[in-house]
């Protein structure tokens, strides 16, 4: 079988709607760009939902407006219409002599076939495909994966699957456990799926056809060349949300799309957004931590979702860890340090630092305790019990320092812990940690999705506050979330928070603070609005947990009672790095 059209323009020879046979006989689809001389190249592989004929400026409307004026570097040396949501550049590639390879997954775009996301089937594609790409002609034999989250994601598997020629990794802000990083936070259901489903899943899914976009390019349907009904739309594709709801404890659903990071051990490039609390930011961390692989760096960023992977900076990162291993570049990648921080100061100022482990070894880490009385930290345990009481759809308790008297800086994972009890036979926590000015304004910081985001969020159901002991770390509780223990409403338990990796400069005359309420944050100023989210954004970008079917309000719009004394000796774990000397 033969590409649909095989042409040269703007310096690359591109072959479009390249036929990939899998192992069942279905037939993926792939645009294929690539040096116009003869010769064997690396490649870099995509393979993903987003359907590879829309661009990113159509698709994609605000997000490439808002890089458009924030990273006009973006936009340099490239004609840009080749951009897709979430994948390389093949412009900034092809010259440089690589292939870039950009594939439907099955039933998305121009490819057919049922759509389940992040499924073993998809694995298995994805494998066949990379071993598919070494053995073509114009191939070097070394294929590398690179994208931005859902094409980040799946990298983590497809490494687990152990194709032959995958000689790299760049997780570009990609989760790896299905249901702690994107399904459900601490046992409670995120929203995002339900609504990514809708808004940017189903309007490119294959057989949308006539009915949908077009490329600009080739002219042909984005989402074709069928048009199927909507009765044969809905039955080509799992309903995601519905499996979501379904299970609450983790189930071999969840298990089949997490990958098995000892299985791991290609070389990786793991690069995290700071701001990407509630979907990508742990799944780069642990990825990077708990991966088998020898060879592996971590990446940490701030700014948007997008924009970083496309710019000069991100770029050229790419290249220096590809070029190293798919072609045998000697340009000292080898020595570049293990960890490379963008450490974070208000005002969206980032100062590069290189370190050699995470958790960062200096870390000192801080133990502090709730004191109700103040409504603030204590260094020291408290010697009296006390207690404090709120609605769980309130605003919660916040907890604050008073203003730092010099700078801190705490950057890595937090821990809460906390003894509760309920009115009702459950409690839903959400920790966020914040930091306020001198004036006492909160101090917000650009999110991935949203552009104004605290510093650190953590969730825990309360009946899945049992922990998976040997996972567990004193900065990061490991709940199993294989059995649902119920509360007795009065009584007392003990609860552990997970608070996500963070990064924050605090300047003299700043405070901490740390708020305990029942439902998501959510600050004052004015709600920010992308065109591929659903609903306006006010602190937690599409990261919400509102479902009803989830969080019944007879059960999580009671009263929580936080107990804090010599015998509940609730306190928050910061990482505290003290100064290179």
């Amino acid at each position: 079988m033969d590409a649909l059209k095989s042409e040269i323009r703007d310096g690359m020879r591109i072959d479009w709607d390249m036929p990939i046979v899998m192992d069942d006989g279905l037939v993926l689809r792939a645009d294929i760009f690539r040096p116009i001389r003869a010769g064997k190249f690396p490649v870099i592989l995509s393979y993903g939902p987003y359907g590879k004929g829309l661009a990113f400026q159509e698709g994609y409307k605000t997000a490439w407006e808002i890089m458009e004026r924030e990273n006009p570097d973006v936009l340099r040396g490239s004609s840009n219409k080749y951009q897709n949501w979430e994948v390389v550049d093949p412009e900034k590639w092809v010259p440089d002599d690589y292939v870039c390879i950009r594939i439907d997954s099955r039933g998305a775009g121009r490819s057919p076939g049922f759509m389940d996301h992040n499924n073993a089937r998809e694995t298995r594609d994805i494998h066949l495909c990379i071993e598919w790409a070494a053995k073509q002609k114009w191939s070097n034999g070394r294929v590398g994966m690179n994208g931005i989250s859902y094409y980040g994601s799946n990298q983590w598997r497809a490494a687990a699957s152990k194709p032959k020629h995958l000689a790299a990794i760049c997780v570009w802000e990609g989760w790896n456990d299905n249901y702690r990083e994107s399904s459900r936070h601490g046992g409670i259901a995120c929203s995002f799926r339900k609504n990514w489903l809708e808004m940017q899943i189903k309007t490119v899914q294959h057989g949308v056809g006539d009915r949908g976009k077009r490329s600009a390019i080739t002219g042909e349907t984005v989402c074709g060349p069928e048009t199927l009904s909507d009765d044969e739309l809905r039955k080509n594709v799992d309903d995601v949300w519905k499996r979501v709801i379904e299970n609450e404890m983790v189930s071999d659903w969840y298990v089949e799309r997490t990958a098995n990071l000892d299985k791991v051990d290609v070389p990786v490039l793991s690069a995290a957004n700071w701001g990407g609390q509630g979907l990508h930011t742990r799944g780069n961390f642990e990825g990077f931590v708990r991966s088998k692989s020898k060879n592996k760096w971590l990446e940490v960023h701030g700014g948007s979702h997008w924009a970083p992977f496309y710019t000069d900076y991100g770029v050229a990162l790419q290249k220096r860890f590809f070029d190293f291993y798919l072609k045998g570049k000697k340009n000292g990648w080898n020595k570049t340090p293990p960890v490379s921080l963008l450490v974070r100061s208000p005002g969206e100022k980032f100062t590069l630092r290189y370190e050699n482990e995470w958790p960062l070894k200096r870390t000192q880490w801080t133990s502090l305790y709730l004191d109700p009385s103040q409504k603030t930290f204590s260094q020291f345990p408290l010697k009296q019990e006390a207690k404090v009481q709120y609605d769980m759809m309130g605003n919660g308790v916040t907890f604050a320092f008073p203003p730092q008297t010099q700078e801190v800086e705490l950057t890595g994972p937090m821990a809460l812990k906390l003894f509760i009890s309920s009115s009702t036979v459950d409690a839903d926590i959400f920790a966020i940690v914040r930091v306020f000015d001198p004036q006492g304004k909160e101090v917000l910081f650009h999110g991935a999705l949203d552009p104004k985001t605290p510093i650190a969020q953590g969730w825990l159901r309360a009946s899945h506050r049992k922990l998976d002991k040997k996972k567990s770390l004193p900065y990061r509780p490991w709940h199993s979330h294989d059995e649902k223990q119920p509360l007795t409403p009065g009584e007392i338990y003990e609860l552990d928070v997970e608070i996500w990796p963070t990064c924050i400069v605090v300047p003299k005359g700043y405070s901490i603070a740390l708020s305990i309420r029942g439902r998501d944050y959510e600050h004052d100023d004015a709600a920010a609005v992308l065109s591929n989210m659903k609903h306006p954004m006010k602190g937690c970008g599409p990261f919400t947990h509102d479902d009803e079917q989830d969080r019944p309000p007879a059960i999580f719009g009671g009263k929580v009672t936080l107990h804090m004394g010599p015998k509940h000796q609730a306190r928050l774990l910061v990482p505290v790095i003290p100064k290179k000397k």
